[in-house]
């Protein structure tokens, strides 16, 4: 009878195990999202990826390299950037794959970056605005804004309106700018974008600055329409980068405890780049632009996502910020 019982609770504990696997399984394809299915090739076309070091940038680089592009990785660190751009090379099998020094808190750098890009390459198909700080202490850039505007709007913002001349005559060519699902309950305090006024807080900074991403590409598509330019902003979803280190540096024991479960919960940065991907390459996708994705589909934005009036003020306030309307 013993021995009637024990097989029967190994049977038992078997189809625990079974199931939990079964539910593990489903749960990361979940995670995982989509995947972009376009094939389509990218000979002789140039793509300008920032941030493509690490993570979801170095991944969407690797993609496009892959895909026969021309890719300029425009990174702030020129060290790790080659070591990155070395093992695309040799992964794809694509020589052209070079580097550009970029410091997005610096509109000096920008206004660099794009100087030499316009004097040296021939065209621009496809800029994806991918690098970002998340979640950082209350910095001040050389040009005294704070950090997180400035790195994940307003460099992004300048060095878009700078390379826009390249874009169109290049058309149709692309803009894809990597949001965030943190773009909800933000709101953008036109008057006092760099706190100012009041408390500072890393979150409210830093889904004021992804909503602005999704406010920008919006405005960008309604400015550019006719002009064979499209402009997407996406969410990648929740990954396991290095852009959580600022969150991570300030409560070590949190990183701790959630290391193992991100790694089970969180997206790969190959599952994470998909999107950007998506929105770079998939066919018949300039009638969607303006459009906000996730998981390689179009998703509703949250509502303060679609308000072309602040929209506008935003645009607005950003080209008197970094002196867009005194290059004209």
């Amino acid at each position: 009878m013993r021995d009637h019982v024990t097989s029967i609770d190994r049977v038992n504990y078997c189809a625990v195990i079974a199931l939990a696997a079964l539910s593990f399984m489903v749960l990361r394809k979940w995670i995982s999202g989509g995947v972009c299915k376009s094939r389509v090739r990218l000979d002789g076309k140039t793509v300008v990826i920032t941030g493509a070091n690490t993570g979801i940038g170095k991944e969407t680089a690797r993609d496009m390299a892959c895909r026969g592009a021309r890719v300029v990785m425009a990174c702030r660190d020129l060290t790790r950037a080659e070591n990155a751009a070395e093992h695309i090379r040799r992964s794809t099998g694509n020589g052209n794959v070079v580097i550009r020094h970029l410091n997005l808190a610096s509109l000096y750098s920008v206004q660099e970056f794009t100087k030499e890009f316009i004097a040296t390459e021939e065209r621009l198909d496809i800029l994806i605005n991918n690098a970002g700080v998340m979640m950082c202490p209350k910095w001040t850039t050389e040009d005294g804004f704070e950090t997180q505007l400035a790195v994940n709007h307003l460099g992004h913002f300048l060095l878009t309106n700078l390379l826009l001349g390249m874009l169109k005559n290049s058309s149709p060519s692309r803009v894809v700018t990597v949001s965030s699902i943190a773009h909800v309950g933000g709101k953008i305090e036109v008057d006092d974008l760099f706190f100012d006024k009041r408390p500072y807080s890393p979150l409210v900074s830093y889904k004021q600055s992804k909503l602005a991403n999704v406010l920008f590409s919006r405005e960008l598509a309604r400015r550019m329409k006719g002009t064979g330019v499209s402009s997407y902003c996406l969410h990648p979803g929740v990954i396991r980068t290095e852009l959580s280190r600022h969150i991570e540096s300030c409560y070590p024991m949190l990183k701790t405890l959630l290391s193992v479960p991100s790694m089970l919960l969180m997206k790969t940065p190959w599952q994470g780049a998909q999107t950007s991907i998506y929105c770079a390459v998939t066919e018949g996708l300039e009638r969607k632009s303006g459009c906000y994705f996730s998981d390689c589909a179009e998703k509703d934005p949250a509502p303060e996502g679609k308000d072309d009036a602040v929209a506008r003020r935003l645009w607005e306030e950003s080209a008197r910020l970094v002196g867009l309307n005194d290059r004209r």
